[in-house]
């Protein structure tokens, strides 16, 4: 089957950065030209940003692809350069954590405080016996805590694996079982839509006999924090209050180097095969871009800047920009506990005006369910702070991207929309908002020392104008370094496809514009075959979307005799336009709008108004669940799903 990817919507518009954003940006166009000339060079620089206990020789080896090694001979300690460094610099009184509880609770913490936190708890792991090379399972609400857990693990040469407060005992299990974990940190429970969601009873339930597994015999101590308030039971000498250690423990610690490869953390993301993959980060290389890119993409001034990245750190979004960019770039940042909607549907904007956001990366999903709801609720807020507006997780569209810097950004905010992955570690393809003239839903260009690629099946470039297969093809700082405990699912996953030619296949497809910018269309996997053309669910949920009436829509290839396959929709309608019309008659003019904007070929079969889509707690939307609706079937494994009743509800409305 050919690769080529149909390119049937088109985008005109075009904003360049305000004129001042532009002379007080961190990012200059000649850091392109920088990397060009030298790559490794320009890598080499921006490693030398973080402090070196032991200062590198060696930039790249990549003789025995694809397992790379970045600055192999330094030495660092991750924590160290997240909190000493700052402190030491005279910054400790700055805060580091701008903590909101969804009930309303707040802390700040300071880098002093979370230096002091983080030393205490790093000998309490050690009291524990956890070393170099130990894993720690972290599944934890979005506390501060969460943040020092994590950097005590990697202060300590130790590897976290976090995995989502969302998920289930089995979940759970299956990941403390694939790393070996020797420790799990959680908490009682946390505050999830007005009430307490428990944590610690699943934590219990993963480490005792699941489905006749067997008693779980890697873990020696569950530490937890009191958050909650929720009764737990309590395994005496395996379960330890954290509040009855850590405050007790000694704030010295030094912060002893490890070799820059020394893995840092294990991210567990699906497999096709249902078997969680373990994706394997270690340390020098991942800091190094993931504070590069979080400096120069989100425009960070450490001074006087308040960033906020809306992710939960169970994802790897909240990994690079919620730990590790912003914490080892000295940042305030925001970190929210609860949903974005409780306890109103304003909760969000509330928080940017109370603390004077001036960076907002979230989700496209987001920012499509706050166009649901319709843009009187922002205005109730000042939200005048924002300078600098971020998307990530799936491609955003064109009139979502329009609504996020009209209603959100004042029109003037300059937007990044970012592509990466869990397995690339740090954002590869994204403006520069001081340099790019921003188009509406397109990635755009790679970073500056990243090398990507739009190619045919046979690996060979498609051509401004044409689309095809994503790939990266280069080595670069923050990629993985494999899957945890299985190397040949690692190559045969990611470097197989395009062996020959030493590219990382992503899974994505995309397009070139003419300019040579790329646009995303999606996973490979979604591309439907309708009649021989190949087309992409990105393109025609974009062009839903531009329709007045329509919030959010997910596109499915559903089975048909004729066509091979036929495209159904699923849309969500905003209320602002349910208050004025009836939707009697809105799926076939949404079936017509879609044919006249980008052609009959595209023009959906079904077209299915539902309240809500099927979305992972991380924003994701399954279309393998709507593609099973469309065609009759018996609808899969809905264990990831935020809300699990949701498609219970979605077929009953298609029946």
């Amino acid at each position: 089957m050919s690769s080529q990817i149909d390119h049937l919507l088109s985008e005109s518009r075009r904003f360049a950065p305000p004129a001042q954003f532009a002379a007080d940006a961190v990012a200059t166009a000649d850091l392109y030209a920088q990397a060009a000339a030298d790559d490794t060079g320009f890598w080499a620089a921006q490693a030398r940003e973080l402090h070196w206990h032991t200062p590198f020789t060696q930039v790249l080896d990549w003789s025995n692809p694809p397992f790379a090694s970045w600055f192999a001979d330094g030495e660092l300690n991750v924590a160290y350069n997240c909190l000493d460094r700052h402190v030491e610099a005279g910054n400790g009184e700055r805060v580091a954590l701008l903590w909101e509880g969804e009930p309303g609770d707040s802390r700040h913490v300071t880098y002093a405080e979370l230096t002091d936190e983080v030393k205490r708890l790093a000998n309490v792991l050690q009291d524990l016996g956890i070393g170099e090379g130990d894993r720690v399972a972290i599944y934890m609400p979005m506390i501060p805590e969460a943040i020092a857990a994590m950097l005590a693990v990697a202060r300590v040469g130790a590897i976290h694996s976090v995995i989502f407060g969302g998920f289930s005992a089995d979940s759970l299990r299956s990941r403390i079982d694939d790393a070996g974990a020797k420790l799990v940190i959680t908490a009682d429970g946390g505050y999830r839509k007005g009430k307490v969601s428990a944590l610690k009873p699943a934590v219990d339930m993963a480490l005792s006999d699941r489905n006749g597994s067997g008693v779980q015999e890697s873990v020696e101590h569950v530490l937890v924090v009191r958050r909650g308030g929720n009764d737990v039971e309590w395994t005496e000498g395996r379960d330890i209050w954290w509040h009855d250690v850590v405050p007790q423990a000694s704030a010295e610690h030094e912060a002893r180097a490890f070799p820059a490869e020394t893995p840092l953390f294990i991210l567990y993301t699906s497999g096709t095969t249902g078997k969680p993959k373990g994706i394997m980060h270690t340390s020098g290389g991942y800091l190094t871009q993931a504070a590069f890119s979080n400096r120069v993409v989100h425009d960070l001034h450490p001074e006087t800047d308040v960033y906020w990245c809306t992710a939960d750190i169970g994802w790897i979004t909240g990994h690079s920009y919620v730990t590790y960019g912003p914490l080892a770039n000295g940042a305030t940042q925001v970190l929210y506990e609860g949903t974005p909607d409780t306890p109103h549907p304003g909760r969000w904007w509330e928080i940017v005006q109370k603390y004077g956001v001036t960076i907002l990366y979230t989700a496209p999903t987001a920012i499509r369910s706050f166009m649901k709801l319709g843009r009187a609720i922002p205005e109730q807020y000042d939200l005048s702070s924002l300078r600098l507006l971020g998307s990530v997780g799936e491609p955003i569209n064109p009139e979502a991207w329009m609504w996020y810097r009209k209603v959100i950004g004042g029109k003037v905010a300059p937007i990044v929309d970012t592509w990466w992955q869990t397995e690339t570690g740090a954002i590869m393809i994204s403006a520069l908002p001081g340099v790019t003239e921003t188009k509406p839903g397109s990635a755009q260009v790679p970073l500056p020392g990243v090398a990507v690629e739009v190619v045919d099946d046979d690996g060979v470039h498609v051509g401004n104008g044409n689309g095809g297969l994503l790939v990266i093809t280069r080595p670069w700082p923050s990629m993985l370094r494999g899957i945890w405990g299985d190397p040949e699912r690692y190559k045969e996953t990611y470097w197989d496809k395009f062996a020959a030619q030493g590219y990382y296949f992503a899974g994505d497809g995309a397009r070139l514009d003419e300019d040579g910018d790329v646009w995303l269309l999606g996973r490979v996997d979604d591309v439907m075959n309708v009649s021989g053309h190949r087309l992409s669910t990105t393109e025609i949920e974009s062009a839903l979307v531009a329709n007045e009436a329509v919030a959010e829509a997910a596109v499915v290839g559903a089975s048909d005799e004729t066509t091979g396959q036929a495209v159904a929709a699923f849309v969500i309608i905003k209320q602002s336009y349910l208050a004025a019309h009836s939707p009697d008659g809105l799926a076939q003019s949404l079936r017509a709008w879609v044919g006249e904007q980008i052609g009959p070929i595209a023009r959906p079969r079904d077209v299915y108004i539902v309240e809500e889509l099927p979305k992972t707690r991380s924003g994701k939307i399954m279309r393998r669940l709507l593609r099973d609706v469309a065609e009759g079937r018996e609808v899969g494994d809905t264990t990831t799903l935020a809300d699990t009743a949701v498609m219970s509800v979605i077929s009953a409305q298609v029946r």
